[in-house]
């Protein structure tokens, strides 16, 4: 709320307050008034002081009887201002997530429901889009090993078929059919993530052994393009989720190891700043382009797409690692340069319980 905004809904609170006050003593006025009129013709049989609280007995009941009248008045106002409030929710019940709700802002007591149901609506909206491309990615990434694996397995049927070519596309079907299985879990994987954070396991681990092991476990691929790992890690230990944490850097290191050329270099640092453990892992290979700096992280997405399929890449590597980071309330930023190479750096706490 910008201070200007406070401003008017204070004046707004202190200008009700007079109104009020104003109220009082119009009523009480008009009642005094009255009751000054009767006396004059009346001798009054009571003390001033009973006849002071008869005048401010009566201005309180006028001044309620008049805000009855106003507000039978406006009545009709407000009830077409709330069937307003109860369609538009309905309609957002239905799925209608454009819904906006305008033409509240003088009235208060309406204010904040209506800024809230449009939030709503903006939000649901979001999610709605964002289920959408979803289902959309998948249905596109499922069907291009779908395609694959069928069109090889009609070929297969030749009878004309070398045993060279027959054992070719069995390859081919296998390889399809273990992207695809890999998809899956990795699916499984984001969905898990995302709707059981609470009942994850945590322990404490050295995190700089954490980091050699996977670099011994890839080994065999970078060892196959003779790449050259320069591994700086020093003792230090942390509290998380040492599985989840493993496929950080397990996908972050595949993931140079992809785009790094024959004989290329990777480094793999660790260190610590202030209360966080920061990973940085670095390669000299094709790098990422500005524009797809900003979407790396986002589900199948993919920088390099003829690359990434190539290699059987589904474009979720990275959106497990953000995940992963995120839920251990860390965070991980990514600068390159196309042609030059990537720099991966995640930062999480020393100390982090679900």
């Amino acid at each position: 709320m910008t201070f200007w905004k406070r401003v008017g809904k204070t004046l707004l609170r202190i200008g009700q307050v007079l109104v009020i006050f104003i109220g009082f003593g119009a009523t009480w006025t008009f009642a005094r008034w009255i009751t000054s009129a009767i006396y004059r013709k009346a001798e009054p049989p009571y003390s001033d002081y009973v006849m002071d609280l008869l005048n401010v007995v009566l201005g309180v009941l006028l001044f309620f009887v008049i805000v009855f009248l106003l507000s039978l008045l406006l009545r009709p106002h407000q009830l077409k201002m709330l069937n307003a409030i109860i369609d538009g929710i309905r309609r957002i019940a239905k799925g209608d997530f454009t819904v906006r709700l305008e033409g509240f802002e003088r009235l208060r007591e309406f204010e904040t429901i209506v800024n809230s149901i449009n939030e709503m609506a903006g939000a649901l909206g979001q999610m709605e889009t964002m289920r959408q491309d979803f289902i959309s990615n998948v249905s596109h990434e499922i069907q291009s090993p779908l395609t694959s694996i069928r069109g090889f397995a009609r070929a297969l049927r030749r009878a004309d078929l070398s045993p060279e070519k027959r054992n070719h596309y069995l390859e081919i079907i296998e390889s399809e059919s273990r992207r695809l299985s890999q998809m899956s879990d990795n699916l499984l994987k984001l969905s898990s993530l995302e709707a059981d954070r609470g009942s994850l396991q945590t322990n404490r681990f050295r995190l700089d052994r954490q980091l050699q092991n996977v670099v011994l476990a890839c080994e065999p691929q970078w060892l196959a393009k003779n790449i050259q790992i320069q591994l700086d890690v020093s003792k230090l230990e942390v509290e998380g989720a040492e599985d989840l944490l493993s496929q950080v850097w397990l996908n972050l290191l595949h993931n140079c190891i992809k785009f790094t050329p024959e004989g290329g270099e990777i480094g793999v640092s660790l260190m610590t700043q202030e209360d966080k453990a920061v990973v940085t892992v670095t390669d000299n290979g094709i790098g990422i382009s500005e524009p797809d700096l900003v979407h790396i992280f986002e589900r199948f997405y993919k920088a390099d797409k003829s690359r990434t399929r190539s290699s059987g890449g589904s474009g979720l590597g990275l959106s497990i690692v953000k995940k992963i980071v995120d839920i251990h309330e860390g965070e991980i930023n990514v600068t390159s340069e196309f042609g030059k190479g990537s720099c991966f750096r995640v930062a999480i706490p020393f100390r982090w319980k679900p």
